[in-house]
């Protein structure tokens, strides 16, 4: 069973991978027309699954979330891959993760207090 603090370990990390995502959205959209430029991304997937061990506990200490740029992006005849409809649909993805994230947070928190009060 996985113990409270790492639930709320694991939703805290997924929350700052969201703000991170969030900015990262917000660049490439502030940089749609910049000729040449790159969209980045964050995966945070992968950095989860390095930072959980076989027996599935998690250490937010190893949890390294990177930018990377695709290389699989169509690009423009400006240089660039960056297109509004594809940011503001992550925008929206990466929103409702972390709603989700605080929702869920907030009823584990609801969840310990409830249990302090018997």
């Amino acid at each position: 069973m996985i113990q409270d603090s790492t639930v709320i370990d694991l939703l805290t990390a997924g929350m700052r991978a969201e703000s991170q995502r969030q900015q990262t959205i917000a660049n490439n959209i502030a940089n749609i027309n910049t000729d040449g430029f790159r969209r980045s991304e964050i995966n945070f997937d992968e950095a989860l699954a390095k930072a959980l061990d076989k027996n599935g506990s998690f250490d937010p200490n190893k949890l390294k979330t990177e930018v990377f740029q695709p290389e699989d992006t169509p690009i423009n005849e400006f240089g660039s891959d960056v297109g509004l409809d594809t940011e503001v649909g992550e925008m929206a993805k990466n929103s409702l993760r972390h709603r989700t994230y605080m929702l869920v947070l907030k009823k584990k928190y609801l969840q310990m207090d409830q249990a302090m009060k018997f």
